[in-house]
């Protein structure tokens, strides 16, 4: 007599939904997630998944969706009500955008002590004083995107709420910080590549993250942690006038931050990167599946792709390892790096762009131009 199915708790039953999407949305935190969501919310997410949007975007919604809902219950008491009230709305912004000074003579002012300690308390608040207005911001337009995809309308648009950030930014302002404030060029990414010299396989794996990251036109870590073996196609050699043709390989992207999955976006690599990647391949034989993959305790290589984040904690490790001061460096120096070198070494900013895959002529130039302008002639007037 076969045993009857044990009934599940609605958290458990949301754990296992949260299972059922993340192929598409890795979630690390998923047992605390399906505390913290709603069947509503799930339900939410496993709509966008079918509805086949970005990686990239979707883990940027569950993210920000976990910190509202965590904040919800933390300030009200209960979770978010959707569509969210204006007087909400309203609180957020309080609560996120206020003036170190005057929270000095008003301890009333910003964010209540006791919902700060319960985000901290979570792992959802780290930094000290009030939150960067562009996190403000995304995390407002993703609440009311997730409002949209609910078929409900919300008071995002309110002239309150807009003159209530405004004000509110204008209060207490903060410096606008690049993600990584000094740029890997190839100075930097020597130091890094010194400290890969052993036949390791971590070394291996981390001396091809770091080439083919920097020269691929300085990849988004997520492109790399999330490189598979098929979007490599291996292309004929480079000749080369003094010396032996260089082996050369092109990455078909697919869908990025700034492009769809119907784009068929290349990108190319030549001579010591192609040759990084395909020693790591083979001491990991890797035939397909993720390219860049965890390695255990004892050397094992797994069968998981690594973590986003990971890229982001091996350049910070590595750099360590080189005597270089870890904070100044991140994942997206590597981005702005390669457009600065590509500065540096005379190389055209339309053809640096066509590597780096960069949409927006402003957003590319203002790494070029910060090391063109620094070496130009218009600095050097007297």
């Amino acid at each position: 007599m076969a045993k009857p199915k044990k009934s599940l708790t609605a958290v458990e039953r949301r754990a296992e939904e949260l299972d059922t999407i993340a192929a598409v949305l890795p979630i690390e935190r998923r047992d605390e997630l399906a505390e913290l969501l709603t069947d509503q919310d799930v339900e939410t997410l496993r709509h966008l998944v079918n509805q086949g949007m970005g990686d990239n975007t979707l883990r940027a919604l569950t993210s920000d969706l976990a910190y509202l809902e965590a904040w919800g219950m933390a300030a009200t008491g209960h979770a978010l009500v959707w569509p969210a009230p204006e007087a909400l709305l309203l609180k957020f912004v309080a609560h996120h955008l206020w003036d170190p000074q005057h929270r000095e003579i008003d301890p009333d002012h910003g964010m209540p002590d006791d919902v700060d300690e319960n985000l901290r308390r979570q792992g959802f608040l780290r930094s000290v004083g009030p939150h960067a207005p562009s996190t403000v911001r995304r995390r407002l337009a993703n609440w009311s995107t997730l409002t949209k995809w609910r078929g409900l309308d919300g008071a995002f648009a309110s002239p309150a709420l807009k003159s209530a950030i405004r004000l509110a930014i204008r209060a207490a302002p903060r410096q606008r910080l690049r993600k990584s404030a000094k740029a890997v060029t190839g100075d930097v990414l020597t130091k890094l590549l010194a400290t890969c010299a052993t036949d390791s396989l971590r070394d291996l794996r981390d001396r091809a993250i770091l080439m083919v990251a920097f020269a691929s036109g300085g990849r988004r870590r997520s492109e790399i942690a999330g490189l598979r073996r098929e979007q490599l196609t291996v292309e004929p050699p480079i000749e080369v006038a003094d010396g032996p043709p260089l082996p050369s390989l092109a990455i078909h992207l697919g869908r990025t931050k700034t492009s769809n999955g119907d784009q068929d976006d290349v990108v190319y690599l030549t001579g010591r990167p192609v040759e990084a990647l395909n020693t790591w391949v083979a001491a990991g034989k890797i035939e397909s599946g993720s390219v860049f993959r965890a390695i255990g305790r004892w050397g094992t290589v797994s069968r998981r792709a690594i973590d986003p984040q990971s890229i982001n904690a091996i350049l910070k490790q590595r750099a360590e390892m080189a005597g270089l001061d870890a904070g100044e460096f991140s994942a997206h120096g590597l981005r702005s790096g390669y457009l600065t070198e590509a500065a540096n070494r005379g190389i055209p900013l339309p053809e640096a762009m066509e590597q780096s895959r960069h949409r927006s002529v402003q957003q590319a130039s203002s790494y070029y131009n910060n090391a063109t302008r620094r070496s130009g002639r218009a600095a050097r007037l007297l």
